[in-house]
């Protein structure tokens, strides 16, 4: 207490204090506290480099128990020090400095204070103390909290790959040692750590155990589906189908093998299968089924027929927008808004009503807009897989039609992709082979985005190799797609020889449109790979070629999405403010978005200064990144920034505005949100307004269909409901927003789209009927209303005015014929009585009017107060706000993880509900009726829509 009273006088002496310390003479102890006497002085001059060398002197003298400010301050220096060091390689570490911290470490383990020394551990890289910090002397219940807080933190906040997956494999050590372990957040880490065999060990484990382990590993495997890559999951699959008791069978059937078996080897299979099923006992016919349900969610097939159901079953569609919006445009490009816009709107629902209503008015669409009309029927039909040759039929290339234009082909195949994008299986191999035979380039053009979609993130070679042979091509329409679905194919790879490739071949090509394909192929090979790319980002900013640096913007938005990593922001934000080319810095304030989505609150602050620029590129590239990282949130922050925007001089500014908003809008209601009213007012007054641009228009129209998305069942989210970064999502997003160049990119916002589901599951993987209650007002989260028709109503006749000037005339006109003056006057007199008559007329109408709105009035007064809370049916609509208000209201079922997540939940019944039969919820039967889109030489009738359709909203 005296050094921090005198410290001023004592400075003064500060030499001698020092040569005391220096002198061996003097005792250790008198060392000791000339060293501590000095660092006070030091701390309280702000030099604290000296201060803290001091106190590394001082040893034990040196408390770091005491909550001074200036132990406080040294401790802090002192571990910044040593994190410094650590991080350096080679670099020595005084001993001293390592005791204060592991005496820093000791203070936080005797009080209590895992969560700090965790930090702290993970920021000094001290793997021993983040093990004692996560395990330490803690109940099994406290350590699984803490495993799941170093999850969060070691996936949120550490940007080196390299050292994530050192902690990881940490984790998944302790993970293993717990006595009931945590599978779900394990199999999180493994899949990050790219180790298919131990996810594929854990659950043949489980499957083998009891009938809520098998449950565990059902909701593992649909939880994994949402998070992994194809590859990932086929190498899983591939795995357990070698251990399950039947495995001779399925080493044979099994198609997601290398090695390609012949037709007679499959044929033998088939035969051979029964025998083989036959043959297993009681247990092993159970494990085998346990094994086939797995298969069939890892394989994708359950989940995508699970939210396939989900979306037909309540499909809540205003057909009435759509017929307005028809109705209002008179111009081929938002005419092609109006179609892709019907697409978002019943994305995932299988009803193409609209599009079998208006034939003649689709017909319209020539050329490149036919193949993204025929394009939208793989929206509508997303994940209706089973049936998607059969109902793409009359748009898939023919082997005798060597008359037709190309464009509808084109489009079959493109639609063929997005029904089924990240999930190709056999539809990979049809694809690749209409690529090969392709003989137009429109057919070429669309058969190469749809192959690239079958096979995301496959990296398959025979793929690779074929999407590079058209490239090569050099034709400016094939190349385009190609230099796309090459990138789509190696998804986040790394693949030096295919980034190679595309680079020295965008070098090279004269053509801007294989460049704007090459551009964003480039970024999606490096997906998710953080820090490994940064050399590939370093050469491509500082390329002679705008095309190419911005490539180097949409490869920062890529390997670092989600994280939110400060030098990747800088980077972008440097761009956004320096480039020469508009396109450039347009994607670099673009790219902000796909950084800061897993922290939407961060990016209005971000993005504020740059919504305000001159330049109408960067307030545009402003607005979509408001809308990418603030998708489906309804962050007011996002939307004052885009409110200025929606008035904005330039055209494509208030497109940017109009599209962001209906993003960021999307599922919100009037009471979670009360500016989507006058959004939603304003897309329909531009889409009207005879003197409004073109290009805000098609924003617009745009707008409508996403903020309706899904029959207003899904969200647009670039994050899986584990808030992981959905690969879909932002693969999807970064591809729209191509649209800019090239229509038929809109389609890929359909894979951003997440159904808001609730889904509950039994062990046979059936819905069975339950209710799930949700403690809210219904109408905080239920469906917008739908729009009314206006009726004709039959117009009032209104007295014509009258100017002074012809009244003058009839004056004249009178005088003139006094002989018939008794007559004029006659007619006048009528005229006026008829006048009197429309009036009281008029009077009673309006009377009539007044009594009626009381009467509705005093009806709306008496009606009952609206309930505090609804029940909902499996599957459920519950938005992701709803979530926190949701729970399980029957008491015969036990939900195996928090329903609060979201998606679909393994339910496991309670005892008090397994003596009963349980209740299935029917299946809802799918639209097979496949859609015209063009007006056919054959001019058939489209098959009339099947009788299960819903009549009653």
């Amino acid at each position: 207490m005296v050094v921090d009273e005198f410290w001023a006088e004592i400075s003064d002496s500060i030499q001698t204090i020092e040569v005391v310390y220096e002198d061996k003479m003097y005792p250790t102890e008198v060392r000791q506290l000339a060293a501590l006497v000095a660092s006070k002085v030091y701390y309280h001059l702000g030099s604290y480099e000296d201060s803290l060398s001091y106190a590394l002197g001082a040893g034990p003298l040196f408390d770091v128990t005491h909550g001074s400010q200036f132990v406080e301050t040294i401790i802090a220096k002192c571990i910044d020090s040593y994190t410094t060091k650590r991080a350096e390689e080679g670099a020595t570490i005084d001993n001293r400095l390592e005791d204060i911290v592991n005496r820093m470490f000791d203070r936080c383990f005797e009080h209590g204070q895992y969560r700090q020394a965790l930090g702290i551990a993970i920021e000094t890289k001290r793997l021993d103390v983040f093990e004692r910090a996560v395990a330490g002397d803690l109940p099994d219940s406290q350590v699984c909290d803490m495993l799941s807080y170093a999850f969060r933190v070691v996936m949120s906040l550490i940007q080196s790959r390299d050292y994530r997956s050192q902690l990881l494999r940490t984790l998944v050590r302790m993970y293993r040692g717990l006595a009931t372990p945590d599978y779900v957040q394990m199999c999180q880490c493994l899949i990050f750590l790219d180790e298919p065999l131990a996810v594929a060990e854990i659950l043949e484990k489980l499957s083998a155990g009891s009938n809520a382990d098998g449950l565990m590993a059902y909701q593992i495997a649909f939880d994994m589906y949402e998070s992994a890559t194809q590859q990932f999951l086929s190498r899983v699959l591939a795995a357990i189908r070698k251990t399950a008791p039947a495995a001779a069978v399925e080493a044979v059937a099994t198609t997601t093998d290398e090695s390609m078996d012949t037709e007679a080897e499959k044929t033998e299979a088939k035969e051979e299968a029964p025998k083989e099923v036959a043959k297993l006992t009681g247990a092993e016919a159970q494990l085998q089924s346990k094994i086939d349900k797995l298969a069939s969610i890892l394989s994708g097939e359950k989940p995508i027929y699970l939210n396939l159901q989900f979306l037909i079953r309540n499909d809540h569609t205003d057909p009435l927008i759509l017929k307005q919006t028809k109705d209002a445009v008179r111009v081929s490009i938002c005419h092609t808004a109006t179609v892709i816009a019907n697409g978002l709107m019943h994305s995932g629902t299988t009803h193409d009503q609209f599009l079998r209503d208006n034939l003649d008015w689709l017909s319209r669409a020539t050329n490149w807009a036919k193949l993204s009309a025929t394009a939208t029927l793989g929206v509508i039909h997303r994940g209706h897989e089973k049936e998607s040759l059969s109902l793409m039929q009359s748009y898939l290339p023919k082997d005798s039609s060597g008359t037709s234009s190309g464009y509808a082909e084109g489009g079959g195949l493109y639609a063929l992709g997005l029904i089924h994008a990240n999930h190709g299986g056999d539809i990979t191999e049809y694809l690749l082979g209409q690529v090969k035979d392709a003989g137009s380039e429109q057919i070429k053009h669309g058969g190469c985005l749809g192959l690239g979609l079958a096979a995301m993130g496959t990296h398959r070679a025979d793929v690779y190799e074929q999407l590079k042979f058209c490239l090569y091509q050099d034709d400016a329409v094939t190349g385009e797609a190609a230099g796309l679905a090459m990138g789509l194919c190696e998804l986040g790879s790394k693949s030096a020889s295919a980034i190679e490739d595309m680079v020295a071949y965008a070098q090279e090509t004269q053509h801007e449109k294989i460049l704007r394909g090459l551009a964003v192929g480039i970024a999606l090979v490096m997906y998710g790979r953080l820090e490994e790319a940064d050399p590939l980002i370093e050469s491509l900013t500082r390329d002679k070629d705008a095309i190419l640096r911005r490539s180097g913007m949409y490869t920062i938005a890529m390997a670092y999405c989600g994280t939110g990593n400060n030098s990747a922001i800088r980077k972008l934000l440097h761009v956004a403010v320096s480039d020469v080319n508009d396109d450039v810095r347009r994607a670099a304030v673009m790219g902000l978005g796909f950084l800061l989505f897993k922290q939407p609150d961060h990016c209005p602050g971000v993005v504020q200064l740059l919504s305000e620029s001159y330049n109408p590129h960067v307030r545009y590239g402003a607005a979509m990144a408001l809308g990418i990282a603030c998708a489906g949130t309804g962050n007011k922050e996002a939307l004052g920034l885009i409110e200025p925007m929606k008035n904005d001089p330039v055209n494509y500014v208030r497109q940017g505005a109009l599209i962001a908003s209906a993003m960021i809008l999307v599922q919100q209601t009037e009471q979670t949100c009360p500016k989507v009213k006058d959004f939603r007012a304003l897309y329909t007054k531009v889409i009207a307004d005879k003197h409004e641009d073109v290009m805000a228009k098609f924003g617009a129209i745009l707008a409508q269909g996403i903020i309706d998305a899904g029959g207003r069942n899904v969200t647009v989210s670039l994050q899986s409901r584990t808030g992981h970064t959905s690969m879909l999502g932002v693969v999807g997003m970064l591809v729209f927003t191509q649209y800019w160049y090239w229509f038929p990119l809109s389609h890929f916002l359909s894979l951003a789209f997440q159904p808001t589901a609730v889904i509950g599951l039994n062990s046979n993987l059936d819905m069975p009927v339950v209710k799930f209650k949700s403690n809210a007002k219904p109408s905080m989260f239920g469906y917008p209303a739908n729009l009314e028709e206006k009726k004709k109503e039959d117009k009032e006749k209104v007295t014509t005015a009258v100017l002074s000037i012809t009244n003058k005339q009839k004056k004249k006109e009178a005088e003139k014929k006094k002989g018939k003056d008794g007559e004029e006057k006659m007619d006048v007199d009528t005229e006026k009585k008829d006048d009197k008559k429309e009036k009281m007329e008029v009077d009673e109408k309006k009377d009539e009017e007044k009594k009626d709105e009381e009467k509705e009035k005093t009806e709306e007064e008496k009606k009952e107060p609206e309930p505090l809370n609804e029940l909902l049916s499996n599957p459920a609509r519950v938005m992701k706000a709803q979530l926190k208000v949701i729970n399980l209201e029957d008491g015969k079922y036990r939900p195996i993880k928090d329903i609060s997540i979201g998606g679909i939940v393994m339910l496991d019944r309670a005892e008090m509900g397994a003596g009963e039969e349980e209740q299935i919820v029917e299946p809802m039967e799918v639209n097979k009726g496949g859609a015209s889109t063009s007006s056919e030489e054959e001019g058939e009738e489209p098959s009339p829509p099947e009788p299960f359709q819903w009549t009653e909203d």
